[in-house]
């Protein structure tokens, strides 16, 4: 069996190294009811990654975790920002977007507000909509 032209061998090593990187080393075998939604998000980041993709879109991948379980996947992500890997992500987690990204669009309904370097944008924002926004979720 080939797995997008792997053959099956190397297909199932790079799965088991992947997991490994996102903390999951050991479940290869576990079903979906049996992870938590953390751990099924990062599932999700390996399966992503296997895929060897230039960007990697990640559109709320907190929203529908339970807190406790929001700090795994963003260690998870902020671990491939470290390697520089590009990615897009859509999220309201401020503080974290704020650390890791290295720039930054803020919209509003649908529409760009304000781009540009992320320690910029966060540390003096230019438009009142971006200001009042970060005001209100960022403690500066």
């Amino acid at each position: 069996m080939i797995v997008k032209g792997e053959p099956k061998e190397e297909a199932t090593a790079r799965a088991r190294e992947l997991l490994a990187k996102v903390g999951l080393a050991g479940k290869e075998t576990s079903y979906p009811r049996r992870l938590s939604g953390g751990q099924q998000q990062r599932v999700a980041i390996a399966r992503a990654l296997a895929m060897r993709p230039e960007v990697i879109l990640f559109d709320e991948p907190t929203s529908a975790l339970d807190p406790e379980l929001v700090g795994e996947v963003l260690n998870t992500i902020r671990q491939l920002a470290q390697e520089k890997r590009t990615m897009v992500i859509v999220t309201h987690e401020m503080s974290f977007a704020r650390d890791v990204a290295d720039r930054a669009i803020f919209m509003d309904q649908g529409r760009i507000v304000e781009q540009g370097v992320a320690k910029a944008l966060f540390a003096d924002p230019q438009q009142p909509r971006t200001r009042q926004f970060l005001e209100k979720f960022l403690l500066q």
